[in-house]
């Protein structure tokens, strides 16, 4: 056996078609695209979500609701769970670097103090936002609350 004399196996190798080259090949004429039409055209690119003229499934559904745009998002914390980390670590003053920290909101995240829950422990709490039961309880208990 040497290099040159290397060939696939028999049947292996298909002969590719040869679109538009005479009638005489079977695939001259339309070239296996058919009669007119968009498809049979040179620079013929088909559009996403296109059907062939028919109005488009996303026009056809009526179009609902409203995005604010300036909708702010806040990462929430119920007083229950600032009490667990109050019982966990022993802090009596809680601010978003701490929280950050602890791995109870993200860096980026706005933090808003709801008032699910009971709380035991006067607290200092340091939040972009506080619900009014929430707000009632910490005070109740001495705490106070800082908005930032």
């Amino acid at each position: 056996m040497n290099l040159h004399t290397l060939r696939p196996a028999k049947g292996a190798v298909k002969q590719g078609k040869r679109i538009a080259r005479g009638q005489g090949s079977g695939r001259g004429g339309t070239s296996t695209r058919g009669h007119k039409g968009a498809k049979s055209r040179s620079g013929f690119k088909n559009k996403r979500n296109f059907e062939g003229g028919q109005m488009p499934l996303q026009m056809r559904l009526p179009k609902r609701g409203f995005k604010n745009p300036n909708r702010v998002e806040y990462a929430v914390l119920n007083l229950d769970r600032l009490q667990e980390v109050v019982d966990k670590y022993n802090v009596s003053s809680l601010d978003l670097a701490t929280l950050i920290e602890k791995g109870l909101v993200g860096k980026n995240d706005k933090l808003k103090v709801l008032g699910g829950g009971e709380l035991n422990a006067a607290i200092t709490i340091s939040a972009h936002a506080v619900s009014g039961s929430a707000k009632e309880a910490i005070e109740a208990k001495g705490g106070t609350v800082n908005l930032v």
